[in-house]
């Protein structure tokens, strides 16, 4: 897996009402956990490499379609890359305590080589997409770490 990183896209980052022992694990599920089977499909169609999950969710060496886990620190921080047909990238997660809770920062980078490369950036980045998702997914994370007791 190539680990150049490629250029900056965006950070997102969200303080959660919980400590970080409590979310991590949300932190595992939310982004480390099955994608789904909508994904699945989605990330075969576009040549998501890795294709499939293995080991344990955010654990250095595990996999899920399209991320490869090639850096975790239990607790505080996380480095995922991947690539398909129109795009390598890197997905990285940190988590600061806080007053109060617990800082997650997610910061995307990504290369869109090529024509199609370019036409896969307009649909997913630059149409916000890739945003809105970010956002509903922190959020999720969120609730997820700040119901678990």
């Amino acid at each position: 897996m190539e680990t150049a990183r490629p250029p900056f896209i965006d950070e997102h980052r969200i303080v959660v009402a919980a400590p970080a022992e409590r979310v991590w694990p949300a932190l595992a599920t939310e982004f480390g956990g099955s994608s789904g089977r909508l994904f699945d499909l989605y990330a075969r169609f576009i040549g998501a490499k890795p294709l499939r999950s293995s080991g344990a969710p955010l654990t250095e060496g595990s996999t899920l379609p399209g991320f490869a886990v090639v850096e975790a620190v239990t607790g505080r921080s996380a480095r995922l890359v991947g690539r398909h047909l129109y795009s390598r990238y890197e997905l990285t997660f940190d988590l600061a305590e806080r007053p109060g809770g617990t800082l997650v920062r997610a910061r995307t980078y990504a290369a869109f080589p090529g024509p199609l490369g370019r036409v896969y950036r307009l649909l997913v980045i630059d149409s916000g997409a890739h945003r809105v998702l970010m956002v509903r997914r922190l959020a999720a994370l969120g609730r997820r770490a700040e119901r678990a007791r």
